[in-house]
């Protein structure tokens, strides 16, 4: 699946991507209205087929013997409406921040290219700073899909260091919390590199159902009003 998605993302015509000063991204269907409202629209094929299906297959964790229930069963949609992808450069990352109301409370994000850290802190009480060390550290490795929902994304937030090089990047003390959970693979090669891995381009497509959601007819209703 990763080459799957991957190819047609760096394939879409360039005016797709939009530049901000940190990275660069798509949205599709389509960006939020201001008022954090999604125009009413299918997401392309490439990001539905077998994307969707499998991402309603994923049981929530409460109750795995319902084929039904999945991580979207309570979602306004009942499965996802937009797909963010954003692409990081080496140096390149995101400060800590939350998704919001514009979004049902589940996250699912495919990690393609290269691996890269994401930050968690525990989101401040009000008059308190950030603090200074993230309260979870989670290597996103390619081709692997991490969920947020729950206390995860309301009580958190989360971002991406603008550093050359993950460190850290073991089991222990101030380690990564998903050590465990990495393949083989990457374990030896972090291992190899002591720890440390010189960041690559590494592009995510993080898929939500947004809340509020508004047909193209009733968004244009003043034009046809204006006619009569």
């Amino acid at each position: 699946m990763p080459e799957r998605l991957s190819n047609p993302i760096h394939n879409v015509p360039l005016p797709t991507w939009r530049h901000l000063s940190h990275r660069r991204l798509q949205a599709h269907p389509s960006p939020l209205t201001p008022s954090n409202t999604l125009l009413a629209a299918v997401l392309p094929q490439w990001l539905q087929e077998p994307i969707i299906p499998r991402l309603l297959s994923i049981p929530t964790i409460n109750d795995t013997s319902d084929e039904s229930n999945n991580i979207f069963s309570d979602s306004p949609h009942k499965a996802p409406n937009h797909c963010l992808i954003n692409e990081y450069t080496p140096g390149q990352g995101i400060h800590p921040h939350e998704d919001g109301a514009a979004y049902h409370p589940v996250v699912a994000t495919i990690s393609l290219g290269a691996p890269i850290v994401l930050d968690v802190y525990r989101k401040p009480e009000s008059g308190e700073s950030l603090g200074s060390r993230p309260a979870y550290r989670i290597l996103q490795e390619p081709g692997s899909l991490l969920i947020s929902t729950g206390e995860m994304y309301t009580e958190h937030l989360h971002g991406i260091a603008e550093v050359e090089a993950d460190e850290d990047l073991h089991g222990g003390d101030n380690g990564v919390v998903n050590w465990a959970m990495l393949g083989a693979e990457w374990k030896e090669k972090f291992e190899k590199e002591g720890g440390k891995w010189k960041r690559e381009t590494r592009v995510s497509s993080t898929f939500r159902d947004v809340v509020k959601v508004k047909s193209l007819g009733k968004g244009l209703g003043f034009l046809s009003a204006g006619r009569k």
